[in-house]
């Protein structure tokens, strides 16, 4: 039987930490798991060759701040959709990625 999450808390703005099925605690920063996005313009990007040292890159609003948890609600029974305070919320972490992230406390 898969593990699944049993409780999430915000300890900071910046933080979150899920308590797993297992008694696992693990801790993730939000701007850890805003990297690890994995919905498909993430992926790509992921993947895409860095720009040149001498371009400075265009930010949107809202992604040169601190970047926290706009919400996160369950997707099915094996994921959770979370979003952002930069206004991203296309990625769907499920139960198996979220295990694979953050450091256990």
């Amino acid at each position: 039987m898969q593990t699944h999450p049993t409780q999430l808390e915000k300890p900071t703005d910046d933080r979150l930490r899920i308590t797993w099925s297992d008694g696992t605690v693990r801790e993730y920063t939000v701007r850890d798991l805003r990297n690890a996005c994995p919905c498909a313009t993430c992926r790509e990007k992921h993947g895409a060759p860095p720009p040149p040292s001498n371009v400075l890159p265009v930010l949107r609003p809202g992604e040169g701040g601190p970047i926290t948890l706009a919400s996160m609600r369950p997707a099915g029974t094996y994921a959770y959709h979370i979003a952002f305070s930069d206004g991203h919320n296309s990625g769907i972490y499920t139960f198996e990625l979220l295990r694979s992230l953050g450091e256990e406390v």
